[in-house]
């Protein structure tokens, strides 16, 4: 006769209950998700230097070209940000002219949020270099595989996107 343990599935080796010390960073998702994001930043900056535009900010700039008019709240939950990083993400797009706040015209207390024409340059410059940075990310990968790293990657977020502390409105 089997034993109950017998019949259940080996679990995966950052599932596996053991002491501190049998514990390797190597097997757990966080860690290769933290490195990924640290490998992503770092080929984004490289190569959108020039411009100056950081990945957060280019998120802003392509959410507000997307939808011209869009509230600061929405911009946040679009780009899965809190509210006050969004807003100091958006003073610094405003102070170097490629964003415009204006009042709502049904709620003044809304701020509608605007590419200027500096930010339509800025974001059309961005873009190609960006296409690149992402290339970059996945160039280990075959398209094949690509593919299925986005899929994977897609429910992860979607599946966990409550559980954020700034959850995106994108992710369902």
């Amino acid at each position: 006769m089997l034993s109950t343990s017998s019949r259940r599935p080996v679990p995966p080796p950052f599932m596996k209950r053991s002491e501190p010390s049998n514990v390797s960073i190597d097997d757990q998702p966080g860690h290769y998700i933290r490195r990924l994001h640290q490998i992503s930043v770092g080929i984004f900056l490289q190569e959108l230097s020039e411009l100056g535009v950081t990945p957060v900010q280019y998120a802003a700039l392509q959410t507000v070209a997307n939808q011209p008019g869009i509230d600061q709240r929405t911009l946040a939950r679009t780009i899965a940000l809190d509210a006050s990083t969004t807003g100091g993400v958006v003073d610094r797009l405003e102070q170097r002219g490629a964003l415009e706040r204006r009042t709502a015209p049904t709620d003044r207390r809304a701020r509608q949020l605007w590419l200027t024409a500096a930010g339509e340059k800025l974001l059309a410059e961005a873009v190609p270099a960006m296409l690149q940075a992402q290339q970059q990310i996945l160039a280990p990968l075959t398209e094949r595989q690509r593919a299925e790293f986005m899929r994977l990657m897609r429910i992860v977020v979607d599946e966990n996107n409550a559980l954020s502390r700034a959850p995106s409105e994108a992710a369902k």
